[in-house]
């Protein structure tokens, strides 16, 4: 099986094809800025980007990623390293705590953007409320955000 992650193409050895993306990304790749945190897909810790679209990879099977293309937050930066405009609002904003929960709330910001370059208020809190963040940053985020768009 071949996985297209950040604009590569990985072959993933046949016995990983039924474990969840996350497991692939994480133990198979060493691409280990997505976390695991519930395994159940409630908290976002976990959170890449299916064809730009935000999904949960801690409950869903590699095999059922296809010819989709992966997007993980170690494939926002460009290859240079500059950092993308999320990560470096995240930054200059003071958004992470902790941190746990960073990569998955910055994947699902990303989408959020790609989907609505100027959202309101409303989308940007409805597009991160699945993702938990027990520190309390949710105004540092949504403010963050704010900022790019």
């Amino acid at each position: 099986m071949e996985l297209q992650i950040n604009g590569r193409r990985h072959s993933v050895a046949t016995e990983w094809r039924e474990e969840s993306l996350l497991q692939v990304l994480r133990e198979h790749l060493g691409l280990v800025g997505s976390k695991f945190g519930c395994g159940t897909g409630q908290c976002g810790a976990c959170t890449v980007l299916l064809d730009g679209t935000a999904v949960r990879s801690c409950v869903l099977p590699a095999a059922r990623v296809g010819t989709q293309a992966v997007s993980t937050v170690e494939g926002l930066a460009r290859p240079d390293g500059t950092l993308h405009p999320l990560q470096r609002v995240w930054l200059e904003r003071q958004v992470p705590q902790c941190g746990y929960c960073q990569a998955g709330q910055l994947m699902c910001a990303a989408g959020l953007l790609r989907r609505t370059p100027q959202p309101t208020d409303l989308q940007i809190d409805e597009a991160m409320s699945g993702n938990l963040c027990r520190c309390g940053t949710q105004h540092r985020i949504r403010q963050a955000l704010q900022a790019v768009a």
